[in-house]
């Protein structure tokens, strides 16, 4: 099958495309993006889209030897000061196990400690060592740079526009996650 434009080309093509829609797309059987295939709705170019960002955070946070979960927990904890294990995994989304995996390779490299809460033996704070501090400087800088290309060419009320349509899609999903009956 011809087609007219690239576009076209990957509207039409076997569902191996990972970058989801395409601006200006024809999608057989109509324009409408819930006419597309798979690959091409806005839940895959989402889901791709935080795929590459996460890609990129990794790429530049492993010039300090980090990924950007680790980065994540650094700051987190630079922010709120010692914090327990559970409030970490519930500020990432992840579960309890695989954050006290992280942590325990923040504290081999040494720039997280464990202190026993004072209220409570059986529960653990994590908290900066001074290595850890040294990093949160160029942690931070990296941030920034990376977020200024991210955003570049967006402007500010593109970015709001997203952010609302980004938290409408996961109220909508946290309401169809629910247990229904």
């Amino acid at each position: 099958m011809q087609s007219g434009s690239p576009a076209d080309a990957l509207a039409s093509s076997n569902g191996r495309f990972r970058g989801g829609i395409v601006p200006g797309a024809t999608i057989r059987g109509g324009t409408h993006e819930l006419d597309a295939p798979p690959w091409l709705r806005v839940e895959t170019t989402l889901m791709a889209t935080a795929r590459l960002i996460r890609e990129a955070y990794d790429l530049r946070f492993a010039e300090v030897d980090l990924n950007l979960t680790q980065a994540s927990i650094l700051m987190y904890v630079a922010e709120f000061g010692p914090v327990t294990q559970t409030k970490i995994a519930d500020h990432l989304g992840q579960g309890r196990a695989a954050t006290g995996s992280t942590i325990d390779r923040l504290q081999e490299r040494g720039v997280v400690d464990r202190h026993p809460d004072s209220d409570d033996r059986r529960v653990w704070r994590i908290d900066l060592t001074p290595a850890g501090r040294a990093l949160i400087e160029r942690i931070t800088a990296i941030d920034e740079t990376l977020r200024t290309e991210l955003r570049d060419g967006i402007s500010r009320e593109d970015r709001q526009a997203l952010a609302g349509v980004t938290r409408q899609l996961q109220s909508n999903l946290r309401r169809a996650m629910r247990p229904t009956g």
